[in-house]
């Protein structure tokens, strides 16, 4: 699909990833609303693009539909959607004092992650249905963020690798289940990329995580993300797939 002029929703669009993803799309001339819980840094990065900022918490159905309509109230129906929103977290199962980690962890990690992408796609998709088709019968496309944890969990990641590993899983039914309807769905499993996140680590950790990386070693730039989201968006044979970006990196156990 020709990104030119299409109406995008970039979840987590405020920062890292999310807002890289932002920025390539605009540069490209989408047209760009920023969906964030961060309201502040998504109307600073829509005014930096031209696009549109809108607070949004995308485990909330009510929020997701209220940022949906100020999205298509500026830009039109959208028939891009990147979902870049997700937080992380590490925890063992059971602490050094034998304490059980608090469930309550898991399930937000989960409930983010894994649910919030599937609840704004639900809710997204079902707008871009009504949609007359394009060039191929395209309608739309889709791109899920999970991670390469998904596949090389670490210890301490269970709820952040279930919660990918839910987003990688899902991609081939949500492909299948809308290829009738003219919706591509792809899914980005980065490795290690240099986000806000990351800049907050001591130099030394972050040049001993790129050491780790066989090439290119360094972290990954977050253009490179966005730049693997467009190509999706305009090579219409790719679908219902996941592709990792990570430089040839398997995480260790630690």
């Amino acid at each position: 699909m020709q990104i030119e002029q299409q109406a995008a929703l970039v979840t987590g669009g405020a920062s890292g990833l999310g807002a890289a993803t932002a920025r390539w799309l605009a540069a490209r001339g989408a047209k760009v609303a920023v969906l964030d819980r961060n309201a502040d840094g998504a109307a600073a990065l829509a005014r930096e693009i031209g696009g549109v900022g809108v607070a949004c918490d995308i485990t909330s159905t009510e929020s997701v539909l209220a940022a949906l309509e100020a999205a298509r109230a500026a830009h039109g129906p959208a028939r891009l959607l990147l979902n870049v929103a997700g937080i992380g977290t590490a925890k063992r199962l059971v602490g050094r004092d034998g304490s059980p980690a608090p469930l309550e962890d898991f399930e937000r990690v989960v409930r983010v992650n894994l649910i919030g992408t599937y609840n704004v796609t639900r809710l997204a998709v079902a707008e871009m249905l009504k949609l007359e088709p394009l060039e191929d019968g395209e309608r739309g496309v889709v791109v899920n963020t999970a991670s390469v944890a998904a596949f090389d969990g670490q210890v301490g990641q269970e709820a952040y690798a279930a919660s990918k590993a839910g987003v990688a899983g899902m991609t081939l039914p949500l492909a299948r289940d809308l290829a009738q309807f003219g919706v591509r769905v792809c899914t980005i499993a980065p490795g290690l990329f240099l986000t806000p996140l990351m800049a907050e680590l001591p130099q030394a950790v972050q040049e001993s995580l790129a050491a780790s990386i066989p090439f290119p070693k360094r972290l990954g730039k977050p253009e490179e993300f966005a730049r693997l989201a467009a190509a999706i968006i305009e090579n219409p044979a790719l679908n219902g797939e996941v592709i990792r970006l990570d430089g040839a990196l398997r995480l260790p156990p630690r």
